[in-house]
């Protein structure tokens, strides 16, 4: 991998953040990772870690965990999942607090794949919930 993804995914990062709303921003950014040449992004919701996979190399960025050492993994509840999508969609929570909802929510890991324009969130116990968002141009 070269820096030149690194580069490219920080810059597509940047354009979809400078294009969103903020009520209904995530295609925006998701469309400008699609442009960038990034085909899903991987994130791990305990460890808060973001896994981008992109024509360029695939490149991982780290938050501050959630969770350290032991810990029980949440169950899968759909309901509290969905109302934490649409208080995310609606612009009423920062990304961090949309990552704790999620966690507890029973999500262990979601999957965005970007030319599908699908988010997949999974429970750890195999349970998994998929929402289609929709196509947007970026200004």
């Amino acid at each position: 991998m070269t820096t030149d993804a690194i580069s490219r995914l920080q810059a597509a990062m940047e354009r979809g953040a400078a294009a969103r709303p903020k009520a209904g921003g995530f295609p925006y950014l998701a469309e400008s990772l699609r442009q960038a040449g990034v085909t899903h992004c991987r994130m791990a919701v305990p460890a808060n870690a973001f896994l981008y996979l992109t024509e360029h190399g695939d490149v991982v960025v780290q938050g501050e965990p959630l969770v350290t050492g032991f810990a029980l993994a949440p169950r899968f509840d759909e309901a509290a999942l969905v109302a934490a999508l649409r208080a995310d969609q609606a612009g009423e929570t920062t990304f961090p607090a949309f990552v704790r909802a999620c966690w507890d929510a029973g999500i262990a890991w979601y999957d965005v794949d970007t030319a599908a324009r699908t988010c997949t969130y999974y429970g750890s116990d195999g349970d998994s919930y998929t929402e289609v968002y929709p196509f947007v141009t970026l200004p």
